[in-house]
């Protein structure tokens, strides 16, 4: 979860000079070896097409990055960012999705507040500015409209030429996105059937919308990589998503990964190279089956 337990954790893992190049922002995250990987990748990968969109949704227009291969049909992907927001980082996780031949539309989950990107790097939001700059944002963001917010995006994908429609979308969410990628199945049972959390937030709670509950509503198979650390501070969750998809008849790989929250994000401190490689693999064995 993005709380103060995982802010400590990630604190211990920041040396001092990640603090003091918070500043330089796509610099940094240029520098990270997860994004040379990610941009080697890509260059041996599909020839892309890249451009930013807005969508109109019940609650305004949203702005988003859809990238996709450049020639033929693909599946669609929705793509929830972390806590953080759109960012270089994810700009280049959705362009390596894309390369592997998805339609993806990395959407700003912020764009009740303003425009993509909010923020460079996930470091921002561990200084005393970043957070009193996302909290506002954060306010303005529920359950209920994220899933009418997942509505006009399946929708958006479902009207590009690049998407194919005789295949079933994907959603995939980090952090704060995690529950968000549950939600969009829940949203549009119908075209959603593959949702994949990591070092998701908040996914079992006592709420009647809890994205766990709302398992059952939907026709998704589902990916749930969880951090050691989540796991250790709520070990029940594992549990409580594996009865969830049971009883719901949903197929579900479900895994706690020897990694700390956050090791899926490229700028993140905590992101660790081999476990996120094993999480992605997971994801493209998952949404093979669109």
């Amino acid at each position: 979860m993005c709380d103060e337990f995982t802010q400590a954790d990630e604190a211990t893992l920041l040396s001092r000079r990640q603090f003091g190049v918070i500043g330089a922002g796509a610099a940094l995250v240029a520098g990270l070896p997860g994004v040379a990987a990610c941009a080697a990748g890509k260059a041996a990968a599909l020839a892309l097409t890249e451009t930013k969109v807005t969508i109109q949704t019940p609650d305004g227009t949203a702005d988003a990055l859809f990238v996709h291969p450049a020639k033929d049909k693909h599946p669609g992907v929705v793509m929830w960012p972390d806590i953080a927001g759109p960012r270089e980082a994810y700009f280049q996780m959705a362009r390596r999705l894309a390369g592997d031949g998805y339609a993806v539309l990395l959407v700003n989950q912020y764009y009740r507040s303003a425009k993509a990107p909010i923020m460079a790097t996930i470091l921002e939001w561990r200084t005393p500015e970043g957070q009193a700059k996302l909290k506002p944002m954060i306010e303005q963001i529920s359950p209920a409209g994220t899933m009418r917010d997942a509505s006009a995006f399946v929708g958006f994908l479902d009207g590009q030429g690049a998407v194919d429609q005789t295949r079933g979308i994907g959603s995939n969410g980090y952090c704060m996105g995690g529950p968000f990628a549950v939600r969009t199945a829940a949203a549009v049972p119908g075209r959603v059937s593959a949702a994949a959390s990591f070092h998701g937030a908040n996914l079992v709670n006592d709420q009647a919308d809890s994205p766990h509950k709302l398992i059952a509503t939907t026709k998704a198979s589902y990916l749930f990589a969880i951090a050691t650390g989540d796991d250790v501070r709520a070990p029940g969750d594992k549990d409580a998503l594996r009865a969830a998809a049971a009883a719901a008849g949903r197929a579900a790989e479900i895994e706690v990964y020897h990694a700390e929250h956050g090791w899926c994000a490229l700028d993140s401190p905590a992101y660790d190279a081999a476990e996120a490689e094993r999480a992605w693999g997971r994801m493209l064995a998952l949404f093979a089956r669109l």
